[in-house]
This record gives structure tokens, sequence and C-alpha cells, in this order.
């Protein structure tokens, strides 16, 4: 299969919200409904609620992906690495080779990121404890890709954890974002992809924040599933 014929390139599709997008991109996941060790990533905060929403629909486990990209000197959008909740580093080598970056900095940056990820770490994973991702199919998405460090981050970290696919599903994303990520994962879906890419809010006519208290019910929402089966 082409990248091309991967995603839908079409530049006028508006979704009304999150959960309409997630609605969306569920009939393209038709595949994963109701299969064993499935599992919806979602990338807090706006990720989340399409997590919870694909979820529920393919009848699948749901969890977040809590990490952080390593930013480059003076470029911060382009990802050098990324840091796990668990304090591992994981680093494009070449990227780092090619602008010389030392110790020091990795050190200094992952220090800073980990800092970032703890205050969130400490909510969340106080309601939903982290889920193994070995030998899963795991779907990765958030509400849009626009410069793709951070999904980029995101699929580094999920790769790391030995699991049998990744699916990157996202409804909306920059094709040139989109084409690089593509290259690390098993599978992209992905509703919309125009060449001429701004914010990811001028694709919803409802975009409002998404705060913790929000993350931190669907969460709630998802352990008590665990807990009946």
């Amino acid at each position: 299969m082409t990248i091309e014929s991967m995603f839908d390139k079409n530049p006028k599709r508006i979704f009304a919200d999150r959960v309409q997008a997630a609605e969306m991109l569920n009939q393209k996941l038709v595949q994963y409904h109701d299969r064993e060790n499935v599992i919806v990533l979602g990338i807090p905060r706006g990720g989340v609620v399409l997590a919870d929403e694909l979820a529920s629909q393919l009848n699948a486990e749901m969890d977040i992906m809590l990490t952080r990209k390593i930013g480059a000197p003076h470029n911060p959008e382009l990802a050098v690495g990324a840091v796990t909740e668990d304090g591992k580093l994981y680093l494009d080598d070449s990227i780092v080779t090619a602008l010389g970056l030392s110790h020091s900095y990795i050190d200094r940056e992952k220090k800073r990121q980990l800092e970032q990820i703890h205050q969130r770490k400490d909510r969340y994973r106080a309601v939903l404890s982290k889920r193994s991702l070995r030998d899963k199919q795991v779907i990765l998405t958030d509400d849009g890709v626009a410069t793709g460090s951070t999904m980029q981050a995101a699929i580094w970290a999920v790769i790391a954890e030995f699991p049998r696919q990744v699916i990157l599903a996202v409804p909306v994303a920059s094709d040139d974002a989109l084409k690089q990520l593509a290259r690390d994962v098993d599978e992209v879906v992905c509703l919309s992809a125009p060449a001429q890419f701004g914010a990811i809010s001028q694709f919803y006519r409802d975009f409002e924040q998404v705060d913790d208290q929000q993350v931190i019910k669907l969460l709630q929402k998802h352990t008590k599933i665990k807990a009946h089966d």
C-alpha cells in the first residue's frame, strides 16, 4: 500500500467536535471491533476524548500515552527523541549526531520534560493504572497532527514496549507530517490530510480546551469498565 492510499486529502473536512471525529474514525477501524488485545491510546488532553470514544465503539481497552518530546535547540518542534512516564529515554541517533547535541543538553531536557510528565502522571495514574502494550494491537490517536513532533515521540514510546502492531488514527493531519509518521507505524488512518495546514482548531467547529477534570472523568469510566470485566 502506498502512503497516498492510506488517507483522504480532502482539505475541506470540518468536524463538529472531537466526539464526531472519533465516530468517523471508528467507521474506518471496523476490522478492530471486538478483537482481543486491541488497546486505544490517547495523547492528553484532547486525544483522550477520541480514545474514549474509539475504545467504547471498538469494545477495546483504553489508556493514555504520557510522553514528551525532546526538542532540538532553537527548534523545539523538531523531535530529537522522547521521554516516557517511566523515565526511559529514546533518541533518534541520526538527528542527535547531525545536530551535535551534547549529553548535558539531552540530560537537561530529559529532566525538564519528566517534570511535566510527572505533574500529569500523579493525577492520571491515581485513576487508571498503566496498561501493558506488549503483543497488543495499539491504536494511537490525537485530535490532530500539525508538525508531528508530539506524535513522533508517542510512536517511539509505543514501539519501545513491543506491541504486535501500531495503528496511527487521527481525524486530520498535515500532509508532510503524516508521510513522516507513516514510516514508523504499521497502518495509518486519517480522514483529512490537506497540503495547506494551519492550526488543528480550524478543522473543528467546537474545539474547546479539555481540562484535567474531563480527562480524569474519562479515565474513571474505563477503570470501571476494566473492573467489571
